[in-house]
């Protein structure tokens, strides 16, 4: 690959779930990279990481590590997003974040290439990736919106424990062979690490992901409706989320209950409208019980959605179940189709 059709990539946080898929996400779509930096975190530092048979060394990430890059891709963390992309910005890098930092913040676009990708030319440098949660159900939502406007969300998730990070996969399995061996296994992490109690994962559900804030919701329900508000130019769109976390280990699903503008509109339109829209794959044949599943999803970079029927009592009123690898579409996958996109619209210098 020459010089000139190539750029320097780094990738922040490298080491982690979400990095290493990145990094995976790169490779298999032969995205143009001229020169590959991985940083991390001072603890994580100094690992070697073997890409296609070349072996990186992990350096820690500073201000100065941003010299001569052209897109940098964040997942480690809000407080490191926050000090250093703007360093990075700084140095004539444009930022993906992958964390919560800059999503909600007026002058940073919060990007679904699907769904918003004109918002990538209003960028100053840092270009915010929503949760994976809000992604997977605005790419199944925008078509709809198009065609036949949209008033009112509300959904339920069913949100696999990836979500928390490599660490609580391992505390899904590993409790689960205990209660399986009748053994006693003391919850670390879920639902959420920080917080005062920790729950069992295994066998059961557990309807909080975040923590709480004064209004009742936790703040991944709040992302939920403030960034598809967002996302969508939508302020007065009226949406609702419910949370919660199942022991699953990836793919999130999500029961999406949706009112649009116009009547007399039939689930078969809807579903013919999903069939050709960017980034989504129907599978819905109930006769043959065909829908998504988490487990068929992993692996794959589009947004699943079935069990598409109008709502009994209401003629404006749908529901369909939404299903995407949350560490993909939900993140890695995300972050490198805005970067795709960048290259593409000509906006990488």
């Amino acid at each position: 690959m020459s010089h000139q059709n190539g750029f320097h990539v780094a990738v922040v946080g490298a080491t982690g779930a979400v990095g290493q898929q990145m990094i995976q996400t790169l490779m298999k779509e032969n995205f143009p990279i001229r020169e590959l930096t991985l940083l991390s975190s001072a603890r994580s530092a100094g690992k070697k990481v073997d890409i296609n048979g070349r072996e990186y060394t992990v350096q820690e990430a500073k201000p100065e590590s941003f010299e001569g890059v052209d897109i940098a891709l964040f997942s480690a963390g809000g407080s490191v997003s926050k000090e250093l992309a703007p360093e990075a910005a700084k140095r004539g890098a444009i930022c993906v974040d992958n964390t919560s930092a800059f999503r909600m913040d007026t002058d940073i676009p919060l990007v679904v290439p699907e769904v918003n990708e004109k918002d990538l030319f209003e960028h100053n440098g840092i270009i915010a990736n929503p949760n994976c949660s809000t992604i997977q159900m605005v790419v199944a939502l925008e078509p709809i919106r198009q065609k036949f406007g949209l008033k009112k969300i509300i959904v339920s998730t069913y949100q696999a424990v990836s979500g928390s990070g490599a660490a609580a996969v391992e505390e899904l399995l590993q409790q689960t062979k205990a209660i399986l061996n009748e053994e006693s296994y003391e919850p670390q992490i879920l639902p959420v690490k920080s917080d005062k109690k920790h729950y069992q994962i295994a066998f059961n559900a557990i309807p909080q992901i975040d923590k709480f804030q004064e209004n009742g919701y936790t703040y991944e329900e709040m992302k939920m409706i403030n960034e598809t508000k967002k996302i969508m130019h939508l302020p007065e769109l009226q949406v609702s989320a419910t949370c919660v976390r199942l022991p699953v280990a990836v793919g999130h699903s999500e029961s999406v209950y949706f009112e649009i503008e116009e009547d007399n509109v039939s689930a078969a339109e809807i579903k013919a409208l999903l069939k050709d829209a960017p980034g989504v794959i129907l599978q819905d044949d109930p006769e043959n019980q065909v829908y998504p599943m988490p487990a068929d999803c992993v692996g794959k970079n589009e947004v699943f959605v079935g069990r598409i029927r109008n709502d009994i009592d209401n003629s404006k009123g749908f529901h369909m179940w939404v299903v995407s690898d949350n560490l993909l579409k939900g993140a890695a996958w995300n972050s490198v189709q805005i970067a795709q996109r960048l290259v593409e619209l000509g906006l990488v210098k």
